[in-house]
Parts: structure tokens; C-alpha cells; sequence
């Protein structure tokens, strides 16, 4: 009879698995050093622990306050400075029969820029002239009158008669003068006619301020009359610069306030004003206020219609601020290291505003008090990049 031999096979095969399993469990526990749990997270890749050779490198200061004044940029225009320009106009109707004076030319004040032929300064000089003759006349017969009354030749009654014809003589020639005067003839002139009796029916358009011919709307030919403005005359010594302000922005400019103006096409340089004039009424459709500034402008680089910009400075407020070397570009974006002790240094992304005499305005990533790496942010840098490198 043959004996059956399963249950050893059995029994050693569990022997096996049960070694085998232990083994595994054995080697597994060989690999993991001590302390290690198996779930250690990997190490942040923004945190760096600054090396001993960078002691002397870094500065930490906290993160502070500063007043800051907002730039408002407005856009504006170079224009005549209206208090050195002069509108001139024909004294007299009459026909044009000479121009003096071109678009663009330089005068002086009392220089003829045109002439005219009027017929009614013919007559107004005759008048004078009439008037002047018999004022003449009338002072003779007064004064033979007064010598005849001293000698008991006339009464009383006719001194007074000859005297009030004089003063009415002498009252009309002043009305003639005064005629004249309104048309534009000089005391001198007057005088020349008065001596001589001639009559000149030619009247000047005379200059009453010394610039720049910048306008002229007359030619030879034309007949004028006092209304017409003929030619427009400026001192671009000094112009303006006019900007409209927004309504939100108005509470941030005042007159005699200090202001920037670029002129683009001067090259944006920067010059320095102050602004004469502030409007009291807001636009109704623009919303916006009108500003004023003044500006000297020897060389006449400054002209009239230029666009510009006015750079205004708001009230100060105090912003949270950083200074300029405490802050780190990478791939366009800003970074602060704030400081987490023991020498660990985290990289925090900001939000900047701008810069402002070498500080930078924080809108977001910092608070007042977190301490930062304000010199030797680079070196840290570079050590969080050498320490990713060498971790990848």
C-alpha cells in the first residue's frame, strides 16, 4: 500500500512565503534612515537659508511708510500768452494802398504795418484845419476888443460877445483835434497840419505792441473799416501752457502750485512752472477744469498750438514703501526676500506702483512691519537658484 505525502509539501511551502515576506519587510526598513516617517514633503522651493558667507552681504530693515505725492498727467497745449498780444485794426474805413509788415516779421511798437487812403480823414483834417483858422481869428479879435475896451472905445457887452465867439472857436477846434486823435493822427501831426493847412488822406495802421506778426488778413486793395481786426501782433517772449484738469483731480491743483510741462516736441525735457490760474467752473461736457502756467520762452522754442503735457503733483499721502535694491525681477515680476529668522529668507511676490526717489510704492504682497532684504537681495538670489539646481 503506497502512503501519500501532501501535508509536508504544504507545510513547506508556507515556510517559504512567510520567509520571503519577512525578508521584504526586513530590506525595506533597512533603506529608510532613522527619524524618517516616509512622508517627508519636498523642500519649498522659494525659501532659502542663506549661507554663513553672506553674514556681511545682507540688511534687513523693516518695511515703512513714506509721504508720496501721485503725478497727474494732463494733456494740454502751448498758447499765446493773451495779455502780450494785440489785435490791430484799421483806424479809419479805407482802402488798402500799401503793406509794410509780413506774416512772421518782427516789429516795434509805433511801426507802420499798412496804409490806407480814407476819404474821411480828408475831411476830418479839413475840419481841424477850418476850425484851427477861425480859433486863429477869433483870439485876434478878442484881443483888439479887450485894447479897445480899455480905452473906453466898446462897452462891456461886446468884449463879452468877441470873447464867447473865441471860446466857441477854440471849443470847436479841440472837437476837430480830438476827431483826428480818434483816427489815429498824432500831437505832432496835428500840430504840422494846424501850421501848414495841408491835408493828407493817407492814414498808417500803426503797431501798438513789439513782437511777431503771427496773423494777417488784409491785402492791397481792400477796403477796411475800424471793426476789422488786420493783423494780430504777439510777444512770444512769454506764453502759456493750458491743460484741462479732470473734475476727480480737482481738489489736487491750486494757483502758485509748482508744476512740470513736456512738450513732445521739444523731447519731453521737463520744465518747471507755476500754475496762474486755476478755472472756478468745471466743463459741462468735458467734465474737466482749465489750468494755467506761463512760461519764458527766449528762444521762441515754445509755439503757439504745440501739444504738451502737464505733470501736476498730488497732496501727499502716506504709502507703503520699499527701497529700490530690495526688489527682484524675474520673468517680469517682482520679488521681495522677506525675512522668516534663523537666517531663512522667503521670496514674495509684490505689486509695485512706481518708483519715487528710489523707493518703490507696495500696493500688494507686504505689510508694515515684515522685515525684507533691503541690500543683498541679488547674492540671495542666486544662492535660492544654485540651491533649486542642485535640488533638481
Amino acid at each position: 500500500m503506497k502512503t501519500t505525502r501532501f501535508a509536508p509539501t504544504v507545510h513547506a511551502l508556507a515556510y517559504v512565503f512567510i520567509a520571503l515576506t519577512f525578508a521584504l519587510i526586513l530590506a525595506g526598513c533597512g533603506k529608510q534612515k532613522p527619524g524618517e516617517t516616509g512622508n517627508t514633503p519636498p523642500p519649498d522651493p522659494n525659501v532659502v537659508t542663506a549661507p554663513e558667507t553672506l553674514n556681511g552681504v545682507l540688511k534687513v530693515a523693516e518695511v515703512g511708510t513714506a509721504p508720496i505725492s501721485d503725478t497727474l498727467r494732463v494733456a494740454g497745449r502751448v498758447d499765446f500768452d493773451e495779455q502780450h498780444v494785440a489785435r490791430i485794426g484799421a483806424p479809419i474805413t479805407g482802402r488798402v494802398v500799401e503793406l509794410l509788415a509780413e506774416t512772421g516779421q518782427a516789429v516795434t511798437q509805433g511801426q507802420p504795418l499798412a496804409r490806407l487812403h480814407s476819404v474821411e480823414l480828408g475831411n476830418a483834417q479839413l475840419a481841424y484845419v477850418k476850425s484851427s483858422a477861425q480859433a486863429k481869428l477869433q483870439a485876434q479879435s478878442a484881443a483888439r476888443a479887450r485894447l479897445l475896451f480899455d480905452s473906453d472905445v466898446i462897452g462891456a457887452a461886446e468884449l463879452q460877445r468877441r470873447e464867447s465867439e473865441y471860446a466857441i472857436a477854440r471849443a470847436e477846434q479841440q472837437a476837430a483835434a480830438d476827431q483826428l486823435r480818434v483816427l489815429g493822427v498824432g500831437a505832432r501831426e496835428l500840430d504840422t497840419i494846424a501850421a501848414s493847412g495841408g491835408i493828407n488822406s493817407v492814414a498808417p495802421v500803426i503797431a501798438t505792441l513789439s513782437g511777431v506778426v503771427v496773423e494777417r488778413k488784409v491785402v492791397k486793395g481792400l477796403v477796411v473799416q475800424p471793426a476789422d481786426a488786420l493783423f494780430t501782433v504777439a510777444d512770444l517772449s512769454r506764453v502759456w501752457v493750458i491743460a484741462q484738469v479732470p473734475e476727480a483731480e480737482s481738489g489736487a491743483v491750486h494757483t502758485g502750485q509748482t508744476v512740470e510741462v513736456e512738450v513732445p516736441a521739444l523731447g519731453n525735457v521737463k520744465r518747471r512752472a507755476k500754475l496762474i490760474f486755476v478755472s472756478d467752473i468745471v466743463h459741462p461736457e468735458t467734465r474737466t477744469i482749465t489750468v494755467r502756467t506761463e512760461m519764458d520762452n527766449p528762444d521762441r522754442e515754445l509755439k503757439p498750438a504745440m501739444l504738451a503735457t502737464m505733470l501736476i503733483q498730488s497732496r501727499p499721502q502716506e504709502r507703503l514703501v520699499v527701497p529700490t535694491q530690495a526688489i527682484v525681477r524675474e520673468e517680469n515680476v517682482d520679488y521681495v526676500f522677506v525675512d522668516e529668522g534663523e537666517r531663512r529668507y522667503r521670496l514674495t511676490r509684490v505689486r509695485l506702483r512706481g518708483d519715487h526717489q528710489g523707493v518703490q510704492i507696495v500696493e500688494q504682497g507686504l505689510r508694515p512691519g515684515d522685515r525684507v532684504v533691503v541690500e543683498g537681495a541679488f547674492h540671495l538670489n542666486n544662492e535660492r537658484k544654485r540651491a533649486e539646481l542642485e535640488g533638481s
